[in-house]
């Protein structure tokens, strides 16, 4: 629209000589070159050009009161507004108001808006137990201060006499708030500590009556937040608490690696004027300008001792607070030691005095300290080695690690000269100790740096003895001894660790082996020589069968004779069809068959008596009986209680009717509650004797609680209440609400808020 001010009637004041009459209106529209009025006098809505406006245009507001002249256009014949002036807005009285600030200004719309339209923040004070919200403008603010949520101000109220709006004129900060700062806990001493704040390079006092939360569980390094006050002239924390670990950030270390060369080491025995925390320098050029970065000892990514001159590589930490760069997560090159003079020797890692520095890991295979033949000798066994545990008995197997305490010797001939060597039992290939005067073929290794010579990689030649080896199966483990399980699943042999040919720590319960029987101290057999083989596999029917625990094994009850458990058929859970049932003829219910412990499906799991079961059949190949294997039980009990990391289970084993459970047995992480079904297995720990639950699965959650029905004395009394009775509680309302300006109901746009009293 364009307008040209020359067009306008004078209206008997031409030429600015006569006196017009002026009236008052309000603001309604304001766009960027004019705008529109609301009469205060008349229902008339006039148009106005924005060069009519007397003052500064940028302080022009809808809203704003105005006093202005009416005239017309000459083209159109409208009237419309001339000569605008701003009038200042009535002032309710001189009362000033105390309250709080709940809503500041944004910072970066603080005098910056949209034409017509100006950022706004409020405040709110309290009258009679009713709070009152109120707006302001930052033209509202005294000295143009910037307000934060929660400042406490003081300020007058007025109301704009066409809108009825109610707003805050002349704030007034009266008292800032305290600002909480942020750091970590750097020093803990026993009745004060120090905070290295977040905000400056510098750390602050705090007591531990300051701290609020458990002092036990405070210590360095936590994130905590704190106000600051002065104290004494000094500067102290306060109102201590703990953040999430990670909330202080200090520095930002970048994703790029840079690559310098170490100018200045940190000194390994610092001086006694030495304050610098970040003594030495790399030189770096980094976007084409070469630079030197500090770092200190933590700033190096392993333990590595670097020296001048070497080629590293790093990333950059730039402190927040000073904008202070550093290198960290410094780390050796792999072609600095081509850069180097220094003497480098390779070994495997020992238990040396020497020290060992700048040490740079090789593939396995590239040091040996021995040089074995390729040559193969034949000789006699002289003397026999002889097994620390053969004279030792009662040394855990842990201490001696199969260490000899006394050497064996070979004669040989070599190029017709008869010669000696000794050999060692962890030499041997294969557990079958070389006896006196048998013949054996070896290589000869020789240690590179005494010259000493061994016999290594021992075969037995022409063996000729009536030593039986028989199969059997680990059933338990113990401290230092453990029992096989024959290979026809009726006994238990005992063994010594130090008869074990290998790793123990390797052996788990079920795994097969073989063994020499020996007869011991009192005509007791034991198993020597023991050997772990392959599993053997054994004929098993596919058909599943469920059966009744009617006797547990020895290990879960030791007062028993019978090494063997025993189950018996019975017709709960799964039933078989009579084509199944029928090739099971032997399988009828009540039919009984032993088990072992290769038989069970879980071979740590303690089978009680009366426990229900799963089971399959299969034949021993050595005396073709039937036993049960593949046992699996069927246990549902409920979770009677959960306390942080473990809970009961009410399932009944030997005298205790608790089955206690760990958090970490349960199976998908999911947290048990109280009522939860369950299923499980029940393991034995050989040194307490104790029985737990682990391979905790649940299977239905418990019920949950359903809201109880209102009683019938209260529905019954509801029902004979009546709107007639006068003596009948009754809900009146005293008034309805409304707000400060005296308009009915809640005014959002106001952000008035009222509470009203009920009785």
């Amino acid at each position: 629209m364009s307008f040209d001010p020359s067009l306008l009637h004078s209206n008997g004041f031409a030429n600015g000589t006569g006196v017009g009459l002026r009236e008052t209106g309000v603001v309604e529209k304001l766009l960027t070159s004019y705008g529109f009025i609301q009469c205060s006098e008349r229902q008339a809505r006039l148009f106005f050009h924005c060069s009519q406006y007397n003052g500064n245009l940028q302080e022009l507001k809808i809203g704003d009161d105005v006093e202005f002249e009416v005239s017309s256009d000459r083209r159109t014949g409208k009237p419309i507004a001339v000569k605008l002036v701003k009038i200042k807005a009535e002032v309710l009285p001189e009362e000033r108001i105390s309250g709080q600030v709940v809503s500041a200004i944004p910072n970066h719309l603080d005098g910056k808006s949209a034409p017509g339209q100006v950022p706004t923040g409020s405040v709110c004070y309290e009258r009679n137990g009713e709070v009152f919200y109120l707006t302001y403008t930052p033209d509202d603010v005294e000295s143009n201060m910037h307000l934060d949520t929660g400042d406490k101000v003081s300020f007058y109220m007025e109301t704009n006499k066409h809108t009825g709006a109610v707003s805050a004129r002349n704030i007034v900060l009266v008292k800032k708030k305290q600002m909480r700062c942020q750091g970590v806990v750097c020093a803990t001493k026993e009745a004060f500590g120090f905070i290295e704040r977040a905000d400056v390079v510098k750390e602050i006092f705090f007591h531990y009556s300051e701290f609020k939360g458990d002092l036990e569980a405070l210590q360095a390094g936590d994130d905590v937040e704190f106000t600051i006050k002065d104290r004494n002239g000094k500067e102290v924390a306060t109102d201590v608490r703990l953040l999430p670990q990670g909330t202080v950030i200090f520095e930002d270390i970048s994703i790029e690696q840079f690559e310098g060369t170490v100018t200045k080491v940190i000194p390994k025995v610092p001086t006694k004027n030495q304050n610098d925390p970040l003594p030495g320098r790399i030189c770096a050029r980094i976007n084409f300008t070469e630079k030197e970065l500090l770092f200190g000892e933590k700033d190096t990514k392993s333990k590595v001792t670097l020296l001048e001159g070497d080629h590293v590589q790093f990333n950059i930490s730039t402190d927040r607070r000073d904008k202070l760069e550093r290198a960290t997560n410094i780390d050796i090159l792999p072609d600095t030691f081509h850069f180097t003079k220094e003497a480098r020797e390779m070994d495997m890692l020992s238990a040396q005095r020497n020290h060992a520095v700048r040490i740079k890991k090789l593939p396995k295979g590239t040091v040996s300290f021995h040089t074995q033949s390729e040559q193969r000798f034949y000789g006699v066994v002289e003397k026999e080695a002889m097994c620390a545990s053969n004279s030792k008995a009662n040394v855990s197997p842990s201490k001696g690690k199969e260490k000899d305490i006394e050497e064996g010797v070979i004669a040989y001939e070599d190029c017709g000269v008869k010669l000696t060597v000794p050999y060692h039992l962890k030499d041997l290939d294969g557990c079958v100790f070389p006896q006196l005067g048998e013949k054996v073929e070896f290589s000869i290794s020789e240690v590179k740096r005494t010259g000493m010579q061994s016999a290594v990689s021992l075969k037995i030649l022409n063996r000729t003895t009536n030593t039986k080896r028989l199969l059997g199966f680990i059933a338990t483990l113990k401290d230092n001894f453990g029992f096989i399980e024959t290979a026809n699943h009726d006994q238990e042999i005992f063994f010594h660790y130090s008869e074990m040919c290998g790793n123990v720590d390797n052996l788990e319960l079920g795994d097969a082996v073989e063994y020499t029987q020996a007869k011991g101290k009192g005509n007791k057999i034991s198993a020597e020589k023991v050997t772990k083989i392959p599993p053997v596999g054994e004929d098993i029917s596919t058909n599943v069968l469920m059966g009744k625990v009617i006797r547990p094994l020895r290990s879960v009850d030791p007062s028993q004779t019978e090494y063997q458990g025993l189950i018996e058929v019975t017709e709960e859970g799964e039933q078989l069809n009579l084509f199944t049932f029928s090739l099971l003829n032997s399988s009828s219910k009540g039919q009984t068959y032993p088990f072992g412990i290769v038989g069970m499906g879980n071979k740590g799991d303690c089978l009680q008596k009366g426990e229900l079961v799963k089971f399959q059949l299969c034949t021993v190949p050595q005396t073709g009986q039937r036993m049960a294997c593949n046992v699996v039980p069927q246990r549902l009990a409920l979770v009677e209680c959960v306390k942080d990391q473990f809970g009961f289970i009410t399932y009944e084993v030997g005298e205790s009717k608790k089955l206690f459970f760990h958090m970490k047995e349960v199976q998908d992480g999911l947290e048990l509650q109280a009522g939860d079904e369950v299923e499980f297995s029940v393991i034995l720990n050989q040194r307490t004797g104790k029985c737990s639950a682990c391979n905790v699965r649940r299977v239905s959650e418990c019920p949950k609680p359903v809201a109880t029905p209102r009683p019938d004395r209260l529905v019954n009394r509801l029902k004979s209440i009546t709107l007639d009775d006068a003596s009948a509680p009754r809900l009146v309302i005293i008034r309805q609400p409304r707000g400060p300006d005296n308009s009915k109901g809640f005014n959002v746009e106001r952000k008035l808020r009222t509470a009203s009293v009920i009785e």
